[in-house]
């Protein structure tokens, strides 16, 4: 059965027809939608290892579900990057059956506890929903319900059980513990893989667990998506750097007949002005590392950990500048502000990020670039001049390319710049993989499964696309574990 089929076949399932007749189309049409609660005022302020986003509560999940209105071509579960049956999980939860609701999310997701807090639903899921496409209405709030669902699962202990096939004796590599490296170290397992999973750092998550904030994922939650897998029997091999400690050589060597890299883009990305190399200028990367990986109660040494009564400049618009700014906030900064080259509207980090970060306290300076950093006369960072802007003609993308206001320039104080405009693979580490073709940006070359120049070779997630959103990365790992699959059977 493929998958339209499939989309066919359980919307003519009788309860959901049922479902149907009890709230009629005009009435689920009218039904008022929901926003997620969250910390107020000072609690929120202080709260770094406490998440912001409370979550649904029962009753607002099932009114929330309500309001699906089971469409017959869903263009939610298009936005899907991983192919969730969303509508089928949605009105589970207006049944009241969580069970059944976990198991159709984790037929396709991994990762559903961290995707559904911290994927951009609005360009994804949620930008597929009828009801802003075509009467007007914000979506169903399908992040928040799928989040409902997964901690629902955390405090029960239900786990879904997936049928997995007996061990067929062939042990495959996992370069990466991010949400590409663990998507096809799962599907690996359930067919019955020997999968090992080799983690550079010495904790895993990759990117979730050092380039996230706790109040926005915490770490228990990574933590237990890590312990679904381990039941499953992927092996975990943390402080092994692959490409250094071991070649692919070694790894063939050991027994592995096919490898999966999903190293991530970990190389940040600066703008190439004046003043950069100074001490107090860094990057997003190294930032939220330093912030997220640093034990909860030891004695925060470094400066950047104490930040109190400091102004601090964030440069870029994405999701990991707010999260920077929020930081920033929770260290102490007196002043954070975002410096960012075209309007709010042109931004793409995700509304809720956005609004956040505003009533947190952020000073957002639009159509503002940087185009020289300063240094005082102690030699440190002490101010950055600004180059004003105005939105010219449009990109290939569509978005109108900021333009310079001749002769509009300003200068601003501040004690740090953290730069937050993109990353790439980290070249040392991607030409370290023998033999593995790269293009000019460092980024793997794959074809549409995945698969790299090398024989039982693939990769997915950063180190193959750019920057990834999580649920892209895990699309990635399932579509190259099902192609070296079907190569090995």
């Amino acid at each position: 059965m493929n998958r339209e089929e499939l989309i066919q076949a359980r919307r003519q399932e009788p309860w959901r027809a049922d479902l149907r007749k009890a709230i009629a189309t005009k009435e689920r049409m009218s039904l008022p939608n929901h926003k997620m609660p969250h910390l107020q005022g000072d609690e929120r302020l202080k709260a770094f290892y406490n998440e912001v986003n409370l979550g649904f509560t029962e009753a607002m999940a099932i009114e929330e579900s309500r309001r699906c209105l089971d469409c017959p071509k869903p263009g939610c579960m298009q936005g899907c990057p991983v192919g969730i049956h969303i509508p089928t999980f949605v009105k589970y939860i207006e049944r009241g059956d969580l069970a059944s609701a976990r198991d159709i999310i984790t037929e396709t997701s991994v990762l559903s506890g961290i995707c559904s807090r911290v994927c951009p639903h609005e360009n994804q899921c949620e930008g597929g929903c009828i009801y802003p496409a075509s009467l007007g209405k914000p979506p169903v709030k399908i992040g928040a319900l799928e989040r409902y669902v997964a901690d629902w699962a955390a405090r029960t202990g239900y786990e879904s059980r997936h049928e997995q096939a007996s061990s067929n004796g062939l042990r495959i590599a996992v370069v990466g513990s991010g949400p590409a490296g663990l998507a096809f170290a799962r599907d690996m397992a359930l067919w019955g893989y020997s999968v090992t999973v080799f983690e550079a750092l010495s904790v895993l998550g990759g990117v979730m667990r050092y380039g996230i904030p706790e109040f926005r994922l915490p770490s228990e939650v990574i933590d237990r998506e890590i312990d679904a897998l381990r039941r499953l029997g992927v092996e975990f091999r943390t402080n092994t750097f692959v490409g250094r400690d071991l070649s692919f050589a070694d790894l063939k060597a050991e027994g592995f007949v096919a490898c999966f890299v999903g190293i991530g883009a970990t190389e940040a990305g600066y703008m190439g002005i004046p003043g950069e190399e100074l001490a107090e200028v860094t990057d997003s990367t190294y930032f939220l590392r330093l912030a997220n990986l640093h034990p909860e109660g030891e004695p925060r040494r470094h400066e950047l950990l104490n930040l109190t009564g400091k102004t601090v400049a964030v440069v870029g618009g994405g999701n990991t500048a707010m999260d920077v700014l929020r930081v920033a906030i929770r260290l102490g900064a007196e002043r954070a502000i975002l410096l960012y080259r075209r309007t709010e509207v042109e931004m793409p980090a995700c509304r809720e990020e956005v609004e956040q970060a505003l009533e947190e306290g952020a000073d957002f300076r639009m159509l503002h670039v940087p185009i020289a950093y300063h240094a005082g006369s102690d030699g440190r960072l002490a101010s950055v001049e600004i180059q004003r802007m105005c939105l010219g003609e449009e990109d290939e993308q569509g978005r109108r390319k900021p333009v310079p206001i001749p002769g509009d320039i300003i200068s601003i104080p501040i004690d740090y710049s953290i730069v937050s405009i993109g990353s790439s693979v980290d070249p040392t580490l991607a030409h370290s993989l023998d033999g593995v073709a790269t293009n000019k940006w460092g980024s793997y070359i794959v074809d549409a499964d995945g698969a790299t120049n090398l024989d039982f070779v693939f990769a997915g997630g950063d180190v193959a696309r750019g920057g990834a959103t999580v649920v892209e990365a895990m699309g990635d790992g399932r579509r190259a574990a099902l192609a070296l699959h079907q190569r090995l059977v």
